[in-house]
């Protein structure tokens, strides 16, 4: 006799407006054998604003408690239970808890379904009026300076928009960074509080951007970049050479490093590179030392 596995079902929850709710949402979360939220609280007052009853376990399923709690979910799948898997807003495991129950369901042949919701991602990507064609999501950038930059740097050619997630305290200082890496006149958008009361789209160039949210910004944020233009190696004047090899410098690489990289990204000799970054370094010591002939 074949052994019968239960379900488990991801499911799509509110970004904002509670009246986004999917109408499935509310059948699964009455009748789940159990429900796994990323937030008990929050859990409560989704199911209240429905109108539903669970008769399900209600159990946490957190960043902190992922690891260890998937193998007590999947042994409940095994045995036949349906498990629901929700986080606080949006697609569990996009960005949120679930990558890891569902790579272990799927190890074990669990099937795995989905209840569709919204999606702050692509909400954002349709609102921010940029090509939404081809586009790739990259999450939460690193929080301190040089990984941040590092990892801008590894897309900064990328021809496909970019959609990234981000905390408001954050915000200038990943905006000016972005404008640093992609360029100030870079086309982008800073969706908030997407499907809320106070949801606002500021559209305009990276560098614009970064000067607006200088000035303290709120609420949930999702930003969209434009992907990069098609450029060929003529394109590229010796001061945006010297630009790219900079952002590379500070993102931690040796100067000799950079420049090869710079040089590869370009279609370019190295030694053209290099002799652009000399021209300036001259220049800047010669303007330096202007300057202190004049005081």
């Amino acid at each position: 006799m074949a052994c019968v596995t239960g379900t488990l079902v991801l499911a799509g929850t509110p970004i904002g407006d509670v009246a986004d709710a999917p109408p499935r949402l509310a059948a699964e979360l009455e009748g789940a054998d159990i429900v796994a939220a990323e937030d008990t609280r929050r859990l409560r007052r989704l199911t209240q604003a429905l109108g539903v009853h669970t008769t399900g376990r209600i159990v946490s399923y957190f960043e902190g408690n992922e690891a260890a709690r998937t193998p007590e979910l999947v042994e409940a799948l095994t045995g036949g239970a349906r498990v629901l898997l929700v986080t606080d807003a949006g697609m569990p495991s996009v960005s949120d808890p679930g990558y890891r129950l569902v790579a272990a369901a799927v190890e074990q042949d669990i099937k795995v379904t989905a209840v569709p919701g919204p999606s702050a991602v692509l909400t954002a990507l349709a609102l921010s009026g940029l090509p939404v064609d081809r586009f790739c999501f990259e999450g939460f950038l690193p929080r301190k300076a040089g990984e941040r930059l590092g990892k801008l740097r590894e897309v900064e050619r990328e021809r496909r928009t970019l959609v990234y997630f981000e905390a408001p305290h954050r915000l200038d200082d990943t905006l000016a960074a972005m404008a640093e890496v992609f360029g100030p006149d870079r086309r982008a958008a800073v969706c908030r509080e997407l499907t809320k009361t106070y949801e606002e789209v500021k559209r305009g160039g990276l560098g614009e951007l970064a000067a607006w949210a200088a000035q303290g910004v709120r609420g949930e944020i999702t930003v969209v970049v434009e992907g990069a233009p098609e450029t060929g190696p003529e394109e590229l004047d010796a001061e945006e050479l010297v630009r790219r090899v900079r952002v590379r410098e500070e993102a931690g690489e040796r100067r000799k490093e950079a420049i090869a990289a710079v040089a590869a990204e370009a279609g370019l000799p190295k030694r053209e590179v290099f002799d652009a970054v000399v021209v300036a370094k001259n220049a800047a010591r010669s303007a330096s030392g202007e300057g202190k002939g004049l005081s």
